[in-house]
């Protein structure tokens, strides 16, 4: 094993009659070549992990919660617009009947 480690060109810094030194580093470039092995080694096993995402809300329920903000959002919007930026009662904005004449001034059945 050692005269395989002797052809490594790793070796040819080192004086031949130091056996001492030459077991050190032996066993060093034993080593570096495990850990050059190694991730090859892990590999596959990196490979069988696979993550999993776990959702708290489905997509369905996301959806839905979206498009109730949104008509929360629209009919905030409203009340606000009407009741306080406009003229009228902030709880007129949700009357039929203000929808109605609304929509009466915008078909122009109305003047």
């Amino acid at each position: 094993m050692i005269e395989e480690k002797q052809q490594n060109p790793q070796w040819d810094h080192i004086k031949q009659n130091d056996s001492a030194e030459r077991q050190i580093v032996a066993s060093r470039v034993e080593r570096n070549l495990q850990k050059k092995q190694k991730p090859a080694e892990e590999e596959p096993i990196a490979k069988q992990r696979l993550w999993v995402q776990i959702r708290l809300f489905p997509i369905w329920l996301r959806i839905v919660i979206v498009l109730l903000l949104l008509a929360g959002a629209a009919v905030l919007g409203v009340i606000i617009g009407y009741g306080y930026i406009g003229d009228g009662q902030p709880a007129d904005a949700l009357k039929k009947e203000t929808w109605i004449h609304i929509l009466d001034i915008i078909k122009g059945k109305e003047s």
